[in-house]
């Protein structure tokens, strides 16, 4: 299956990111002002959720050594469980999994269900871009 241009060069640049940033991190080369960060992605989930599985799967473990997840570090919620306290959503969560980033405790971004990686690292990309962050 061929997939779009862009796709592939957004994978291929979350490789060579993540390849890049295990690299610095054996090295020590990281410094903590890299991680301090105004932007939180939450994930909201549930038990038994088939496409959080597949995220965790798929996406779970590179995220935090990607831009984007220093970008806006993952918090995870349960879909039954309160908002965390000084973080307002504009609206509750209705499915599984629903990505909210968040900056300075305000909803700024939403990204609702799970289709894939590619799109997912398209999506987020696009959205961070929106909301100001900047991508290291």
């Amino acid at each position: 299956m061929l997939i779009p241009a862009r796709l592939f060069l957004s994978r291929l640049h979350h490789v060579v990111m993540t390849l890049a940033l295990a690299l610095a991190l054996g090295l020590g080369a990281v410094g903590s002002a890299a991680w301090a960060q105004d932007f939180t992605l939450y994930m909201v989930e549930q038990a038994g959720c088939i496409y959080c599985e597949r995220w965790n799967e798929e996406v779970g473990e590179a995220y935090p050594l990607t831009a984007e997840g220093r970008a806006a570090p993952l918090q995870r919620i349960d879909l039954r469980d309160p908002i965390p306290e000084g973080v307002t959503f504009t609206r509750r969560a209705a499915f599984t999994p629903t990505f909210v980033l968040i900056k300075d405790g305000q909803e700024v971004g939403r990204l609702e269900g799970y289709a894939g990686d590619e799109f997912f690292w398209v999506l987020l990309a696009d959205m961070l871009e929106k909301a100001g962050a900047t991508l290291e």
